[in-house]
């Protein structure tokens, strides 16, 4: 049962962190060991991977967090009756002379609280807990996974359909998933009647627990699937199909729904966080939207006014540059950025006056004159 291996394992210690972390530091501490531990990256390491994984699904979800806390505080059967001393401190010897146990209000309050949060699945008691209840014992959402896609330029522009690799707890493909063995079917539980608990009469209450027998699923597996042992999960590569969108950046996000690790007993699959690392381009950069380029020009373009023609991810386009134009200076062109569904970016195309590194002795001859020919001087601002 998931009570007994919560009593056997510490999470906090498996994820490195203490009792009293926040969800973002179990989160940022499970990210750094399933990317250690990845089987993709250290095969051999499936059952550490399996074991940060089940650490993960308990300690970020708060309810299975608070009843995993209270049962590792209770311990079994002894930690709900054992007394409490001086201090606090709870066993033989705690509560008086002879090693006596001492039973107070308090320890039956933690008990009651303990047994109700556990029957309305860590929720704590209510105003009408008196009374039969019965325990969530059920489905089981699988773990979120993550991922990187590495696209090129123009596919993050314009978006595409692929496939990411993935190793993880999917389906057992020997039994689908049923944990029984190819040609034979789980049965219904004798023993709770396929509801997955059994009731136990406490005087005045009625409490509920997960079924022994069949662990809470409600069903027995009489000949286990010999590829995974009967957990109806196998870890394995996958390739998991993923949607990028059209104008996706660098460093972004994207979930794929249900790409995650497998549920368990019926459970959903858990998610796939893809981070998606974009190639640079040769020629264009991005703002947002906007796709930006450097563009080179004579000093007689920027001088007299030329028209040029630009490179876009499309059609080339005609761009006027008017005269007097100055070296750094930005034009846009609307309509030819990146297209996210949403809306259309423009094109920034930024002149920068290039100056020939050599000189034709008809080039020389030109430029001399109109050195000669000026009667301004750009610095004379500066009055020196």
């Amino acid at each position: 049962m998931a009570q007994q291996e919560w009593l056997e394992k510490d999470y906090y210690k498996v994820l490195g962190v203490p009792d009293k972390a926040t969800e973002a530091e179990i989160r940022r501490a499970y990210r750094k060991l399933a990317k250690a531990n990845h089987p993709d990256h250290n095969p051999g390491n499936e059952e550490r991977f399996k074991e940060i994984s089940a650490a993960h699904d308990v300690l970020a979800d708060p309810a299975k967090r608070k009843e995993y806390d209270e049962i590792r505080r209770l311990g079994p059967m002894g930690g709900m009756f054992g007394g409490r001393g001086p201090g606090g401190a709870r066993g033989p010897g705690a509560g008086g002379p002879g090693g006596a146990f001492t039973f107070t209000a308090e320890d039956l309050g933690d008990m009651l609280g303990g047994l109700f949060g556990r029957m309305r699945g860590g929720n704590g008691p209510g105003p009408s807990d008196a009374g039969t209840r019965t325990t969530t014992v059920g489905p089981q959402r699988g773990t979120d996974l993550e991922s990187e896609l590495h696209l090129s330029f123009v596919e993050a522009v314009n978006g595409v359909t692929t496939t990411v690799n993935v190793t993880s707890e999917a389906a057992c493909e020997a039994c689908r998933g049923t944990g029984a063995a190819p040609g034979t079917t789980p049965t219904t539980c004798p023993d709770c009647s396929g509801r997955g608990v059994i009731d136990e009469n406490q005087g005045l209450f009625s409490f509920s627990r997960a079924c022994p027998r069949c662990a809470g699923r409600g069903a027995v597996v009489e000949t286990p699937c010999p590829n995974c042992k009967g957990r109806g999960v196998e870890v394995r590569p996958r390739q998991v199909k993923v949607k990028v969108p059209a104008g996706v950046e660098d460093g972004q996000r994207i979930r794929r729904k249900g790409g995650g690790g497998a549920g368990r007993n019926g459970g959903p699959a858990g998610d796939l966080f893809v981070k998606v690392q974009v190639a640079p381009h040769p020629l264009f950069g991005r703002k947002g939207r906007d796709l930006t380029i450097s563009v080179p020009v004579t000093f007689a373009e920027a001088a007299l006014g030329a028209e040029i023609t630009l490179p876009t991810l499309d059609d080339p386009v005609t761009l006027k540059i008017p005269s007097g134009t100055r070296s750094g200076r930005t034009f846009r062109v609307r309509g030819r950025g990146v297209d996210t569904g949403k809306a259309v970016g423009d094109l920034l195309a930024t002149v920068e006056v290039a100056v020939p590194k050599k000189l034709s002795p008809a080039e020389r001859e030109a430029i001399e004159a109109l050195a000669a020919a000026s009667q301004e001087s750009p610095r004379a601002h500066l009055g020196v």
